[in-house]
């Protein structure tokens, strides 16, 4: 499913105008963006959490040449799953 796909969805769930639940899936992802750029966790009980990681540095391979190459430290995004979204998604 696909962002398009994902407001369709959103349009029938609610039964919205298309315009509004655009805005409203932006507005979500947008307020998820701000608080992962500051450092905030955000927790949605049931079905997950997100959060900044950190990678620290490292040495890995060019791919083309085999030389080593130095990876500089990073910050990442990472999700964890909630149990309730754990349960949906197993073959339970």
């Amino acid at each position: 499913m696909n962002k398009s796909e994902f407001v369709d969805a959103l349009t029938d769930r609610l039964d919205i105008p298309r315009a509004q639940a655009e805005r409203a899936l932006a507005g979500v992802l947008d307020i998820v963006a701000e608080q992962l750029a500051k450092g905030e966790k955000i927790i949605f009980t049931g079905f997950g959490s997100f959060e900044v990681s950190t990678r620290a540095a490292r040495t890995g391979r060019n791919p083309r040449t085999g030389d080593a190459i130095q990876i500089a430290a990073s910050r990442v995004p990472k999700f964890t799953a909630g149990t309730t979204l754990k349960n949906a998604v197993s073959d339970k």
